[in-house]
């Protein structure tokens, strides 16, 4: 039993609550022994609403107690840093929520600590994890559609990069929160996209900022906004395939979700939810497979998560995957060093985006 205690786990709402709690509570691997929020009385809450013995109003005592082993961090991502370095100074194994840092250089130094404490470290990038795309990266490793000529992807980053916001992400219009259409919702969609075909070694990039104020849902106040509202990917993979990514934002959800096409010289794959409205790193996946002798076959993933398709059925099996690497000894995939690889993809289009400039991504081979 691997005892669990979760950075971030308010009683009211919040990431935690909404998906690794459901998680853990699925998988009997685990026990949550110990949760802390910002505020001992709100630990208090969240502790006595799940059933979890222990509870702190610091990650540092949370990490030092005997009872917890792995620790979760589960915050906004400024705060990942200090809870991360809590984790490590208490030798413990420790996941973070993506992004791992606020920006590359943060990712780079949280990485390179993890590998000096020698725990297990892993980020949680539901994508690497979801059953779908393990069936899809499948039928390209199989050669299903040939050789691999191109994936592109349009994908909805609602509801981040609209013209409004809810109140409780006002702060992520701020570039320095690290939290944003570009490095959660393209991070994510770029982090599969490498997952299924293979690392981004070169690409020319566009971040549209096309609302510098956006209004707050709630009560209508108007916040400067430093953040992208699309963000433009051509890029070019180490086998020599193009990949097109496009993620919108927008302030309602949007009605399809996101469109996936992956064309090889003997056959194509079309791809979308099979319930509208999920990212592709949440959603059950419709798969069609058209071959070049005119065959179409369809294709729907089984999910055999006992929790409905959504953010916690992947999540349950990003920690079902940490478990195995624990019992066999072995490094957590994905684990920082994956982050630092997104974070270095992010980078570069930033970089190109500034300077119009086609990018090369650093260690395309990490």
């Amino acid at each position: 039993m691997i005892r669990i205690g979760l950075i971030g786990a308010s009683p009211d709402r919040g990431w935690a609550t909404a998906a690794h709690l459901p998680a853990l509570a699925a998988l009997e691997e685990y026990e949550v022994t110990a949760v802390a929020t910002t505020r001992l009385d709100s630990a208090r809450r969240s502790a006595a609403a799940f059933g979890i013995p222990h509870a702190f109003a610091d990650a540092g005592e949370l990490a030092a107690h005997p009872d917890v082993d792995l620790v979760a961090v589960v915050v906004k991502a400024p705060g990942h840093a200090k809870a991360i370095e809590a984790a490590l100074a208490a030798g413990k194994h420790v996941v973070s929520e993506w992004p791992l840092g606020v920006n590359l250089a943060e990712a780079v130094h949280l990485a390179e600590a993890a590998g000096a404490a020698g725990v297990a470290n892993a980020v949680v990038l539901q994508g690497f994890h979801s059953p779908s795309a393990a069936f899809v990266k499948d039928l390209i490793a199989e050669g299903r559609i040939g050789s691999l000529e191109s994936i592109t992807i349009v994908a909805a980053g609602d509801c981040l990069g609209g013209a409004r916001i809810p109140q409780d992400l006002a702060w992520s219009t701020d570039p320095a929160a690290g939290m944003n259409l570009l490095t959660v919702m393209a991070g994510h969609v770029l982090a599969m996209v490498e997952h299924l075909a293979g690392a981004v070694s070169e690409l020319s990039a566009s971040l549209a900022h096309r609302h510098r104020e956006v209004k707050v849902i709630e009560t209508g106040r108007m916040v400067p906004s430093g953040v992208p509202s699309h963000v433009a990917v051509h890029g070019r993979l180490e086998g020599g395939a193009v990949a097109v990514v496009s993620v919108h934002g927008g302030s309602a959800p949007g009605p399809d979700g996101f469109h996936i096409k992956i064309t090889g010289t003997e056959g194509t794959l079309a791809i979308a939810p099979t319930r509208p409205g999920l990212y592709p790193h949440w959603a059950d996946w419709s798969v069609t497979h058209a071959a070049a002798d005119g065959t179409r076959t369809e294709f729907v993933v089984a999910n055999d998560s006992p929790l409905p398709a959504g953010p916690a059925a992947n999540i349950a099996a990003f920690y079902r995957e940490l478990a195995r690497a624990l019992a066999d000894g072995r490094p957590a995939h994905p684990s920082f060093d994956t982050a630092v690889r997104q974070h270095r993809v992010l980078a570069a289009i930033e970089n190109s985006s500034r300077t119009g400039a086609t990018s090369v991504v650093a260690d395309a081979g990490a």
